[in-house]
């Protein structure tokens, strides 16, 4: 699955830099995950870097994008090839 982020995001932009597929952006008013570039970090890390980095622990999976990791790991060779 991809992640997203809730309305208890503090737009603070601890998540937008350590996101290894840049899948996040400052949104209005809060921050944003791109649900097709988003990997979980599967791929590049052993855990989501944004759910670490998350002060008000508002990332969370995202029910409309359920994906097996071995999709997500093909997704992320796709986007770093």
């Amino acid at each position: 699955m991809a992640l997203t982020i809730t309305d208890a995001c503090t737009a603070c932009d601890a998540c937008e830099p350590v996101c290894p597929n840049k899948a996040i952006s400052a949104g209005n008013p809060i921050y944003v995950i791109d649900p097709l570039m988003c990997t979980e970090c599967v791929g590049a890390e052993d855990e989501p870097q944004c759910k670490l980095v998350c002060p008000a622990d508002c990332i969370v999976q995202n029910p409309d994008f359920v994906e097996s990791k071995e999709e997500l790991l093909a997704k992320y060779q796709q986007l770093h090839p």
